[in-house]
């Protein structure tokens, strides 16, 4: 079920977007939260790191405990801790509080002065009633504020309600009195709304952006897609009636699509003239074997009714241009099938001397260019030219073999009429025969110069036809030289 859910390209790309956006949105939401959640509670830190410190100072000044305007606060919690942890003041309405520290939310005794305690208050009820003691009017000590601030994270109950604070802890030192610590919180209620608020709102827009870029990126895939559905549906047309001369359409988009399409036309248009030359070939190749073999089979039969009339001397020529004919077609069939040359390295100068050699008018000069390749396909081009250059030339034929830069180059050149300029790409044709070349017994099949190319493109190199100094053709087939 899930391979074929996803087994469309659309249905996968969708799928990848999906993913890639709903990843990106987890960790963009997730940042925003956190960002969000640290500047609403660096917020609170700050909103309570002053009014701790503000009762702090007050406090070191040595103002009453009933006197600190920071216990007014109807909406802030704060509390003053001696340093064995027992309350000496808090905020009028505050009724419980974890985090400070406390054990209790309120003061034994809230009417003291900062260092103040039990016993303290009863020496100075026995002042006022005229026992020695200090003056009312003596200064109160003060203390020392701490610069560092401690914070923590708890719970209030202020008249009935409860909410979550942010405290933050000033210390207040006294040399004669102790430590101190001044406790005021800052309630952290923006800030569980405001992430509140942004969790529901990514919850419910998440979901919805998913959808969106889900069925955006469905219609915008099919859309891209189509003109490849169109190559699809043309390309199956085209199998099932077997034209290859039809075309896939090419979109007007100029993209990957378009590119695919004309790449697609291209092979089809290679494949159609493959298939052509194909049936080309069969056809001719029908057509030269029609010719001997009938001519074999006539002769065969006469001789068979009269014996005294066999034109053993027919037969025999009619058998070895079959035979011929036969050898090149299976090396045509071989080199089509992609019959790789080989990489066994020879002198072509002496390949050339060796093929040259007990033929009548023909001159060699040649040097030792080394080359790699098949030495029996190279050798078979050099006797298809020398033949076709025997067979044209009136008296002579030259042959020489030279290096040329990264090329070995043989060149052989005739003394005969030479091939006309508007036929020396024609002659390299498979069973084409110029006009004068036409007779069974002199203009062979027409293979010899289409083989002769044939190997030398596959050995990396050309053959080409163009005019000889002394006016008839002149053949040069360059090959890589060998390293």
């Amino acid at each position: 079920m899930t391979r074929r859910w996803f087994g469309s390209v659309r249905s996968r790309a969708t799928l990848a977007a999906t993913v890639v956006v709903a990843v990106a949105l987890l960790a963009a939401g997730a940042a925003v939260l956190l960002s969000l959640r640290s500047d609403l509670t660096g917020q609170a830190e700050s909103e309570a790191a002053s009014a701790a410190r503000a009762v702090a100072v007050e406090l070191s000044d040595g103002r009453p405990y009933d006197k600190l305007t920071g216990l007014d606060e109807d909406d802030r919690p704060v509390q003053i801790v001696d340093e064995r942890g027992r309350v000496v003041a808090a905020s009028e309405d505050l009724e419980r509080v974890t985090g400070t520290g406390a054990d209790t939310a309120r003061p034994g005794d809230p009417g003291g002065r900062a260092g103040g305690d039990a016993d303290d208050d009863a020496d100075d009820s026995d002042d006022a009633n005229g026992s020695d003691g200090p003056d009312d009017d003596d200064p109160a000590p003060r203390g020392e504020v701490d610069s560092d601030t401690d914070f923590s994270t708890g719970t209030a109950t202020i008249d009935g309600t409860t909410a979550d604070y942010r405290f933050a802890a000033v210390e207040v030192e006294f040399e004669d009195r102790g430590k101190f610590t001044v406790y005021a919180g800052a309630p952290l209620a923006a800030e569980r709304s405001a992430v509140g608020t942004a969790t529901t709102a990514m919850l419910i827009g998440f979901p919805l952006l998913l959808a969106v870029v889900a069925g955006a990126t469905w219609l915008v895939t099919r859309r891209a897609l189509s003109p490849v559905e169109g190559i699809r549906r043309e390309m199956a047309a085209i199998t099932a009636s077997e034209d290859l001369a039809r075309r896939v359409p090419v979109p007007a988009t100029h993209d990957e699509v378009a590119r695919l399409a004309l790449t697609t036309n291209e092979t089809l248009a290679a494949l159609e003239s493959s298939v052509e030359r194909q049936r080309r070939f069969v056809a001719d190749a029908s057509h030269e074997l029609r010719s001997p073999i009938a001519s074999l089979r006539t002769q065969l039969e006469v001789g068979a009714a009269h014996p005294e009339l066999l034109d053993l001397d027919g037969a025999v020529t009619d058998t070895v241009r079959l035979q011929t004919l036969a050898a090149d077609l299976l090396l045509l069939a071989r080199l089509d099938a992609g019959e790789r040359p080989g990489d066994a390295r020879f002198d072509l100068g002496a390949l050339a001397r060796e093929h040259a050699e007990g033929r009548a008018g023909v001159a060699v000069t040649a040097d030792e260019v080394p080359v790699a390749g098949s030495r029996a396909q190279v050798g078979r081009v050099l006797t298809n030219l020398l033949d076709n250059a025997r067979q044209h030339a009136r008296s002579a034929v030259t042959v020489g073999v030279r290096a040329e830069g990264e090329w070995a180059v043989v060149a052989v050149a005739d003394d005969g009429d030479g091939v006309p300029e508007a036929d020396r790409e024609r002659i390299f044709e498979r069973f084409v025969r110029l006009d004068e070349a036409r007779s069974r017994d002199d203009g062979g099949a027409g293979l010899g110069l289409a083989i002769a190319r044939d190997v030398a493109v596959r050995h990396g190199g050309t053959l080409t036809v163009g005019r000889a100094p002394a006016g008839g053709a002149l053949f040069e087939l360059r090959l890589p030289r060998a390293r």
